[in-house]
């Protein structure tokens, strides 16, 4: 299976890129993982909301392939905890799914168009998160994941 997180706009603080740094390196030894950055949109001054989202998902949209599962990041979406969402991910692995694709949209959310592509949302927490900060939170998410399904003692119950 290959995995994408596809985000947008660059993260700027250091901090949080090292730690998402370090979260992708050990990915590496479990899936084909890659987080794809959408630069930030420019100019928009004076664009309303529903702009700014339709704009977002016309960059989103050339990231993501036709036989990609979409999934989500959305403050709606079902929550799952750390074991529950590395049985959600061992079960798309053996449904035979090949390239799964997790969303986070921009600050206004995402379009009706990337709504009606996905197949899944998933929330990670009532609370809200900065963008940025969701990136790291969610490739750990992933790391535990995998350590979970390989029974390697990263998680605690």
């Amino acid at each position: 299976m290959n995995i994408k997180l596809i985000v947008v706009g660059k993260t700027d603080e250091k901090y949080l890129q090292q730690g998402i740094d370090v979260y992708l390196t050990r990915l590496k030894h479990y899936i084909n993982f890659e987080m794809v950055v959408i630069p930030a949109l420019k100019d928009q001054k004076g664009a309303s909301p529903d702009e700014i989202k339709e704009r977002e998902a016309t960059l989103l949209q050339r990231q993501l392939e036709k036989c990609d599962r979409i999934v989500l990041l959305d403050e709606h979406g079902t929550q799952h905890t750390s074991v529950e969402f590395s049985k959600y991910l061992q079960k798309q692995m053996n449904a035979g799914i090949r390239n799964l694709a997790f969303v986070v949209g921009g600050a206004f959310g995402f379009a009706p168009s990337i709504y009606a592509a996905a197949s899944d949302k998933i929330s990670l927490s009532k609370m809200t998160f900065n963008h940025q900060m969701v990136r790291l939170f969610f490739v750990e998410q992933f790391y535990r994941a995998f350590t979970i399904l390989r029974n390697e003692p990263y998680h605690n119950e």
